[in-house]
Order: structure tokens, then C-alpha cells, then sequence
């Protein structure tokens, strides 16, 4: 698989999980009507996606250039911790906007969402490598070069 296909592949399947789990937890906190905060999922899962696309794409740009190949679990946690942060960075104004609370209401309300995709971006990743083998930035199969040779 291509590194673009395996990038979009992976965030697509990302974002459907968390569409699925998020839409009705925010319909609980918030007890706001479940399309509407579906609706909200939808949004932020495709600021999410552009998210997690562009920052996978540096993020193995990155690691192309580290010496040790492979994912540990520290480099999972940093690409963990600088996926989640960033996007908090993002999505807090949009869930202040849309469900009509303070910005401050909206990074609490951000912050337990980050503690579950936390956990849920680490063990995703795994899974998707496990699932699908690790990058050629990680150490995984190279793609062959479909150029002709002379």
C-alpha cells in the first residue's frame, strides 16, 4: 500500500470509530439532542481528519530520519501527545461555538475527550500497524519504485 493510501486508509477508519463514540457521549453530557451532537461529531471529525493527515505526513517525514527505526512506545506516546494537542487546539473553539458554552467549558469538556483519545489514538495505531504492517518510515516493507528502468 502507497504511503498516501495508507495515510487517508488509517485516519478514515480513525474518524469512523470516533464518530461512533463521541456523537453519544456528547449527547449525554451536554443533554443536547443526538443529531445535533452527531452533527458535531461530524464536524470535528473532519477538522480531525485534515488534522491527522497532515500531521501524520510530518510525523513520518520525521521519523524517515531518525536513526533507530521501529515505533516504541515513547515515539507512540509523542505522536499521541502532539496529535491529541494539536488538535485541542482546534476543536475547543468549535465545541464552544456550536454547543453555545464558554471557551473555558469547552477545553474541560475538551479535556476528557482528549483523555479518551489518548488512549484511543495509542492503541488505534498499534492496531492499524498490526492490522496492516508498520510504514517504510518505521522500518515497514519499502514500495516498489513503478517507474520502468531503462
Amino acid at each position: 500500500m502507497s504511503p498516501r493510501a495508507r495515510r487517508v486508509l488509517q485516519a478514515v477508519l480513525y474518524e469512523v470509530g470516533a464518530v461512533a463514540v463521541v456523537g453519544p457521549v456528547l449527547s449525554l453530557a451536554f443533554d443536547r439532542p443526538a443529531a445535533s451532537t452527531l452533527g458535531l461529531a461530524v464536524v470535528l471529525s473532519g477538522i480531525a481528519l485534515g488534522w491527522n493527515y497532515l500531521f501524520n505526513t510530518l510525523f513520518e517525514r520525521w521519523e524517515s530520519r531518525q536513526a533507530v527505526r521501529g515505533r516504541s512506545w515513547v515515539r507512540r506516546l509523542a505522536h499521541g501527545t502532539g496529535f491529541e494537542g494539536g488538535l485541542v487546539i482546534l476543536l475547543v473553539p468549535v465545541m464552544a461555538l456550536w454547543l453555545d458554552i464558554p471557551p473555558l467549558a469547552a477545553f474541560l469538556a475538551n479535556l476528557g475527550l482528549l483523555a479518551f483519545f489518548f488512549v484511543y489514538a495509542i492503541a488505534f495505531t498499534w492496531t492499524f500497524d498490526r492490522l496492516f504492517g508498520l510504514p517504510a518510515s518505521a522500518g515497514g516493507p519499502r514500495q516498489a519504485d513503478a517507474s520502468p528502468r531503462p
